[in-house]
């Protein structure tokens, strides 16, 4: 073994290239390499032999690597003089400008949802994107069979088998953060919950991953009149127009109880889209008064409370409002797209300065 250590430390040392090294690593120590084979003789000696020969062969295999690893790094330290060597800079040009970064626009109208209904008494609400099923689809009336829990719909968390933990998934809406705060705070409460959801669909108006934000308001007295009130007040902002006109038409979801979806009156004049005019209604987003047994899985009395919800597409809006074609577009990290539609970095929304400037 001494005469095979010294061959090598000595090939080792007289390597002159990575890739010379790497072959040296295969002959010596690799699957097929002389002191790999000299190791699985191993088995055929005796325990005496097993005791005196297995600690060499080990500290003979640590000894070569350790100088594969520092002969390589003496390689690398020498090519990175050899360049520094070649290389040349002069301090005295001027420096380069430095390019400001932009806000992405789902960042953006993000920020601007939570300024709106900021300043109407909302809080926002944060939860987890993995969550159990219980969160996602019992608490909030969703049964067993509906087809929203099918997986080719719903992307659910792999389980050991005989693991008894309830399933969990992806999150496929922000509702369970509803459930949350309600277990949580009680009644009333007035909570927005923007956050990443994730459905099985990909095309130019969907995506995998995408983006919610939902509202719940819960009190004594609360109506369908307020929740119009409160999403006429927000498209308003949102939109930055004087009034709008909205139209609801009876819908069914489990988790509210009359449902609605809304509509929003709008034009479509030369292919821009123009809100609060014309002859054209325009899908918006989804609402209705909070299920009773969504009210009682968050541990609230339906008989004594009752509330709205409601939920809208940030990245729908967004293009609605900036004029963005395709979905798509959002996640392609393309500094072209993101230098044409991003924002300023210091430009904060808010309602007496501007949402969008």
């Amino acid at each position: 073994m001494d005469d095979l250590r010294d061959k090598y430390i000595q090939l080792i040392a007289d390597a002159g290239e990575e890739a010379a090294l790497e072959a040296l690593r295969v002959q010596a120590v690799g699957k097929k390499g002389e002191i790999s084979l000299k190791m699985r003789e191993l088995g055929k000696m005796t325990p005496e032999e097993r005791q005196v020969m297995g600690p060499k062969l080990n500290a003979l295999k640590d000894e070569i690597n350790s100088a594969l690893s520092a002969r390589k790094a003496s390689l690398a330290d020498a090519a990175l003089e050899e360049r520094l060597r070649g290389e040349w800079l002069d301090v005295t040009l001027p420096a380069n400008g430095r390019r400001q970064g932009s806000i992405h626009p789902i960042s953006q109208v993000r920020e601007e949802v939570t300024a709106i209904f900021g300043e109407m008494g909302f809080s926002v609400a944060e939860g987890p994107q993995i969550d159990s099923d219980w969160y996602n689809f019992d608490a909030l009336n969703i049964p067993s069979h509906h087809p929203a829990r099918a997986e080719m719909d719903t992307f659910y968390m792999h389980r050991a088998e005989g693991d008894a933990r309830p399933p969990h998934v992806l999150r496929t809406h922000t509702s369970p953060v509803q459930i949350r705060s309600m277990e949580k705070q009680g009644a009333p409460i007035r909570i927005i919950a923007p956050g990443r959801v994730y459905r099985a669909d990909y095309d130019q108006t969907h995506t995998p991953m995408f983006h919610q934000v939902e509202g719940l308001a819960i009190d004594r007295e609360i109506s369908m009149a307020q929740l119009k009130w409160t999403l006429e007040e927000f498209l308003r902002a949102f939109f930055e127009v004087e009034g709008v006109e909205l139209r609801f038409r009876a819908s069914h979801f489990p988790f509210t109880e009359p449902s609605a979806e809304v509509d929003i009156r709008c034009s479509w004049e030369g292919g821009q889209l123009k809100v609060g005019e014309g002859d054209d209604w325009l899908e918006i987003l989804g609402s209705g008064m909070v299920h009773p047994k969504v009210l009682a899985a968050g541990g609230i009395d339906p008989d004594a409370w009752q509330g709205f919800a409601f939920g809208i597409g940030i990245d729908r809006i967004a293009m609605l409002k900036y004029g963005i074609p395709d979905l798509r577009a959002f996640f392609d990290s393309d500094l072209r797209w993101l230098r044409h539609y991003g924002f300023g970095a210091l430009q904060q929304p808010n309602l007496h300065g501007g949402l969008s400037g």
